[in-house]
């Protein structure tokens, strides 16, 4: 069963039987918006590019993205750069694999997400969503949708974070600028 989220909605990533899941997939697909013009409606590719930025103790120690695919420690794995979006239909064009059990234990949280690249504002892109896949099953666990573009390039999409011995998802949708995760980091850092 999914649950859609809302803005700063947190669940468990506790499994309903109380056991906890092992490796998740956090998915980003999108589609570039028509734009009318003389000649009618047309579309425009979007370079969206997802990013997981692992943390210490509100440290970023390591980063998986576009040019970097897996973690230092291999627990976090990016399954490819996609430079037009739509292709899945509703499916992920971008996601970014975790294995739960793998992270050092001194990771306390994983910020994921998204960036134009190119530079288009979100203004430019529709059906833009994230969710969170149970990846020992596929089955769709949580699904946060990005609701109406704005003139910003960017969105920090969620959090997963440590809550004991378990972990918990976050939706944030916080908008910001920045082609780059590098770019985001002023705005990820009040999330933590």
């Amino acid at each position: 069963m999914t649950v859609n989220m809302t803005k700063g909605q947190a669940i468990s990533l506790q499994k309903n039987d109380g056991g906890s899941l092992t490796a998740v997939r956090m998915g980003l697909g999108w589609q570039a918006a028509p734009r009318r013009g003389l000649f009618g409606s047309r579309t425009r590719e979007i370079d969206l590019d997802a990013s997981a930025v692992l943390f210490a103790d509100k440290q970023p120690v390591d980063v998986v993205f576009f040019r970097h695919l897996v973690s230092d420690d291999g627990s976090v794995r990016h399954t490819g750069d996609n430079l037009v979006g739509g292709v899945g239909q509703g499916g992920d064009d971008e996601a970014i694999l975790v294995d739960l059990g793998r992270i050092p234990v001194h990771i306390d949280q994983i910020v994921f997400t998204v960036n134009s690249f190119t530079g288009q504002t979100f203004q430019e892109v529709q059906n833009a969503f994230c969710r969170l896949v149970d990846e020992t099953n596929g089955q769709e666990l949580a699904r946060y949708t990005l609701a109406g573009g704005g003139a910003y390039t960017a969105q920090i999409m969620a959090k997963v974070h440590r809550v004991g011995a378990g972990w918990n998802m976050t939706a944030l949708g916080t908008p910001a600028n920045g082609r780059t995760f590098q770019d985001l980091m002023p705005a990820i850092l009040p999330a933590l």
